[in-house]
């Protein structure tokens, strides 16, 4: 981030897209954080910053008359606890652009900080639009992007708007360049034995990521619901366990990628199985691929923690995304706390570790492991994105 920011106006976007409650109190402010360290680096640097970020997703909760439900998504639900991370009073335009938005950006002295409207309560905000983005541009002397989570998205404050700036006026913030610095160092040159972990409910959702860690891993742990449908692959029975019967083929393919890359590709040796599919059911231990009749497998069992924990503490990286069962009920939970503890020994005993995506993040946060694994990705889709090897518009807009 060497931009000359002195006396001049930077256009942060970031990601303040947080979880609100039916009173519009944040609950979780670890996304503002996440961003704190590129603003105060701004205002110490003499300059003052325009912030601008999206809110839920406003065009698709339109009120019944079709207008936007300001009161739902504005972002002055964040002002005042922003003021107070930054302890400096935070300006606060009720638009996005506009002459109100364009009088208060002119008017922003060195160390001032000014938030924009929600985004996407711009139409051409999700289109690109090329006239909304010169608009924007029109804010600041300098473009700095600091929203990982949204890099994946082609939208105007986090894409088009770059245009506007050349080389020397745009750059990445600190928590972008972290993020790639970290998946950087599991996709290009590991240290290896490196273990991927891979968990969550289907197979269809990770199909790319599973087909490059095959690739690049030495071993693969699958977990959760969609080691299912690899263990009816290889003929297992499973009841009422989550399967994708249209992914049984692809899975089969998975396995035999696997076997001729000479990657070892690990699915759990036993499960917690339930008869319904609730917090109060009846549970009990079976061999994964011999589940019988209305039982349905919820989480990894003692064997498979075992076996998967062996793995994790004899590697050098790891990359974990996605929850080993369905860990918001606490009789399945226990297969991913394993998992989390597992990687917090094994970055204890030099390896390094990349959590990346929503519910692993989740999962070790809940835990309260987060600070005991080597980095904690703040973009799921973004994250999962970057990790298949596509290439993230509001990444590239930046490095041309």
């Amino acid at each position: 981030m060497n931009l000359d920011f002195k006396d001049k106006n930077t256009l942060v976007r970031v990601d303040f897209n947080v979880p609100l409650n039916d009173k519009y109190e944040i609950t979780d402010d670890t996304r503002i954080r996440a961003a704190l360290p590129t603003i105060k680096h701004i205002i110490n640097q003499g300059g003052a910053v325009v912030i601008m970020s999206h809110l839920g997703r406003p065009m698709k909760k339109l009120k019944p008359d079709g207008s936007i439900n300001v009161e739902k998504f504005t972002l002055q639900h964040v002002v005042s606890h922003l003021s107070y991370l930054l302890n400096t009073a935070v300006q606060f335009s009720p638009e996005t652009i506009g002459k109100t938005a364009m009088q208060m950006a002119f008017e922003l002295k060195a160390g001032e900080v000014l938030l924009l409207e929600n985004t996407r309560f711009e139409e051409g905000e999700k289109k690109g639009d090329k006239d909304l983005a010169r608009r924007l541009a029109s804010l600041g002397h300098n473009y700095v992007n600091d929203a990982f989570g949204s890099a994946h998205r082609a939208h105007v404050s986090t894409t088009t708007v770059a245009d506007f700036f050349d080389k020397d006026h745009k750059s990445f913030g600190f928590l972008m360049e972290k993020e790639l610095k970290n998946a950087n160092r599991v996709l290009n040159n590991p240290e290896r034995p490196l273990t991927a972990i891979v968990g969550g409910a289907k197979v269809s959702d990770k199909i790319l990521l599973l087909e490059k860690l095959i690739e690049l891993a030495d071993n693969v742990l699958i977990g959760g619901g969609m080691a299912y449908t690899f263990v009816r692959a290889q003929g297992g029975t499973t009841g009422k366990s989550l399967v994708e019967e249209d992914k049984i083929d692809l899975a089969k393919s998975l396995l035999k990628k696997a076997e001729a890359d000479g990657t070892k590709l690990y699915l759990p040796q036993d499960s917690i199985i339930a008869d319904a599919f609730n917090a109060d059911a009846n549970t009990k231990t079976v061999n994964s691929a011999k589940i019988e009749g209305e039982w349905m497998g919820l989480d990894i069992g003692p064997k498979a923690v075992a076996e998967f924990s062996e793995v994790i503490k004899n590697s050098k990286t790891i990359l974990w995304n996605g929850p080993m069962g369905v860990f918001e009920m606490a009789a399945f939970s226990e297969g991913t706390k394993a998992i989390a503890q597992a990687c917090a020994e094994a970055t204890k005993n030099g390896a390094f570790s990349l959590v990346g995506g929503g519910d692993s993040v989740a999962a070790v946060n809940q835990m309260g492991l987060a600070d005991e694994v080597s980095y904690v990705s703040t973009g799921g889709g973004a994250m999962l994105e970057l990790l298949e090897g596509k290439t993230l518009p509001g990444v590239a807009a930046i490095q041309g």
